[in-house]
């Protein structure tokens, strides 16, 4: 079976929160999406944790220190002049 991808993820992620906060499920069948949430959710923390390490190796300064750039804003321009 192919590797589900970050997005794939996210978003059975997503229906597993749905599902629960409906609270229409028993209470096995809520342990077991509870359960595969966990899963999910350990999977979509690990990928992004190695993301951001290549993120951190891609924009590595010559002088062997890391700037740190939040994801939220805009790369900024004058990176590659560093």
């Amino acid at each position: 079976m192919a590797k589900k991808t970050f997005e794939e993820n996210m978003a059975q992620l997503e229906k597993i929160v749905e599902e629960l906060e409906a609270g229409n499920l028993t209470l096995e069948k809520a342990l077991k999406r509870f359960e595969e949430g966990m899963g999910l959710s350990k999977t979509c923390f690990e990928k992004l944790d190695e993301t951001e390490k290549k993120i951190s190796l891609l924009i590595k300064q010559q002088n062997n220190s890391v700037k740190k750039i939040p994801f939220e804003s805009e790369c900024p321009t004058d990176i590659e002049n560093e």
